[in-house]
C-alpha cells in the first residue's frame, strides 16, 4: 500500500519554498524536505506568489492509500519579514509560526498547544522552523521571519474530524508525528504486529513491551530514559496485540500509553479507536464516583472534551492518584482477562501535561529489564 505525507509534512515543505523565493527573490515550482521519520518528501509547489515583503505557495496533502480526509486540500505557507527584518531579538533568530484561514484554533485545555495558539501541534512546529532556517542558513539570513499556515478548505473539512468537540474552531489541525501517513489497513496493521512480536521471539525473549504509538515510545524515552527501538506499536488493536502475544508465548506485557487511549481499556474495551468506543469522560466519572468525588465535580468532568483537560479538577478534589491507580489496576485486570490468566500484564499511564499518571504494582521491575536489554 502506498503511504502519503502528513499535513505538517506539506505546510513545512510550502514554508520552505516560500521561504526561499522571499529571501532569494526567484520562484521555486518544486522542494523537497526530509521528513522525520528520515523519508524525503518531494513537493510540487501551487498557486505561487512572490512579493518583496512576502512569499507564498501551496502543497497539495496526498494521504496516499489512507482514507484520510484532508486528502486534495491544498496547504499554503505565507512567509514575511517582521518588524526589525535582519535584526535578532535579543540576539536569537527568531521564526514565528501562525495559523491562517481554515487552520483550527485551540479553545479549550489539555491539547498539544495552549488556548488561543493555532492547531498547529508540536512536531510539524518544529518541522517549519528547521526547513525555513536551513534556507535563512544557505541565503546569509539573520533576521526574523514570520510563517502563516493556511487551509482554505479547513472549515469545511472540520466539521468531519473530531476538531468541533475538542474546542478546535475554525479549521483542522496540522497534525503529524513522522511526517508520513501510514495507511490505515486494519489487516496490514494487524500482519504488521505479529510481525514485530515474533521477531522478538524468535531473538529469545518472554517479555514484550507495547504502546499504541510514537507517543508512547516518545514519554517512556524522555521521562525514564529508555529507547524502546525493540517494542511493538500495538495501535489501537490492544486485544488482538494480547491474543497474539499469547499465541507466541510471551509470558509478561508491560503497556504504556495516553491516558486517553487506555481510560478505554481499564473499561474493558480493547480496541481503542474513537469509531469503535468513546466513552473516556464517562469511564474517569465511573472511577471517580468510586472514589466518592463531590457530584459537582463528576459533572464537570462529564463536561470535558479529553481527559487531559479532567485532570486538574480530578487534582483539585484531592483524589487523582487514587483514581488513577484504580484505573492502572483495571487496566491489568481486562488485559490479564484477555489473556485468559497465560501473561502477567503491568501499564503506566501518562498525560502530556502532567507527566506519569499511574503505575501497576510490579511496573518497576519493567525499568531493570529494559535497561539490562539496552546494553546488550
Amino acid at each position: 500500500m502506498r503511504y502519503g505525507f502528513t499535513t505538517g509534512s506539506c505546510a513545512a515543505a510550502a514554508a520552505k519554498a516560500a521561504a526561499y523565493m522571499l529571501l532569494t527573490g526567484r520562484r521555486k515550482t518544486e522542494i523537497s524536505i526530509e521528513t522525520p521519520k528520515g523519508i524525503p518528501f518531494h513537493a510540487k509547489l501551487l498557486d505561487i506568489h512572490l512579493g518583496e515583503q512576502e512569499a507564498s505557495c501551496a502543497v497539495e496533502k496526498d494521504g496516499g492509500d489512507d482514507p484520510d480526509i484532508t486528502t486534495g486540500a491544498w496547504i499554503y505557507a505565507k512567509v514575511s519579514y517582521q518588524k526589525g527584518q535582519g535584526k535578532k531579538k535579543n540576539g536569537t533568530q527568531e521564526i514565528l509560526i501562525d495559523g491562517g484561514t481554515g487552520v483550527g484554533r485551540v479553545t479549550r485545555p489539555g491539547l498539544d498547544q495552549p488556548i488561543l495558539n493555532a492547531a498547529i501541534n508540536q512536531v510539524p512546529r518544529k518541522m517549519i522552523t528547521k526547513e525555513v532556517m536551513e534556507v535563512c542558513r544557505t541565503t546569509d539570513y539573520e533576521g526574523n521571519l514570520m510563517v502563516e499556515i493556511s487551509v482554505p478548505e479547513g472549515e469545511k473539512l472540520s466539521g468531519q474530524t473530531f476538531n468541533p468537540r475538542l474546542g478546535i474552531v475554525g479549521g483542522i489541525s496540522i497534525l503529524g508525528t513522522s511526517g508520513i501517513v501510514e495507511p490505515m489497513s486494519s489487516q496490514a496493521l494487524l500482519n504488521t504486529i505479529q510481525v514485530e512480536l515474533r521477531q522478538r521471539k524468535a531473538l529469545g525473549f518472554d517479555y514484550v513491551a507495547v504502546s499504541p504509538g510514537n507517543y508512547g515510545l516518545e514519554f517512556m524515552k524522555k521521562t525514564y530514559g529508555y529507547d524502546l527501538d525493540r517494542s511493538v506499536k500495538s495501535s489501537n488493536f490492544i486485544g488482538e496485540t494480547i491474543d497474539m502475544a499469547v499465541e507466541l508465548g510471551f509470558k509478561k506485557m508491560l503497556l504504556t500509553g495516553h491516558i486517553g487511549k487506555l481510560i478505554k481499556v481499564a473499561g474493558g474495551i480493547m480496541n481503542t479507536h474513537s469509531r469503535e468506543a468513546d466513552c473516556r469522560m464517562e469511564l474517569l466519572a465511573a472511577f471517580s464516583i468510586k472514589e466518592d468525588v463531590k457530584a459537582c465535580t463528576i459533572k464537570k468532568i462529564l463536561e470535558c472534551a479529553v481527559t487531559e483537560e479532567a485532570i486538574p479538577i480530578l487534582k483539585e478534589s484531592g483524589k487523582l492518584q487514587q483514581i488513577m491507580d484504580r484505573i492502572a489496576e483495571k487496566i491489568c485486570y481486562y488485559m490479564e482477562y484477555r489473556a485468559k490468566g497465560r501473561m502477567k500484564t503491568d501499564c503506566i499511564l501518562y498525560a502530556n501535561e502532567f507527566g506519569t499518571l499511574a503505575q501497576s504494582r510490579e511496573a518497576e521491575k519493567w525499568f531493570t529489564l529494559l535497561e539490562q536489554e539496552q546494553v546488550q
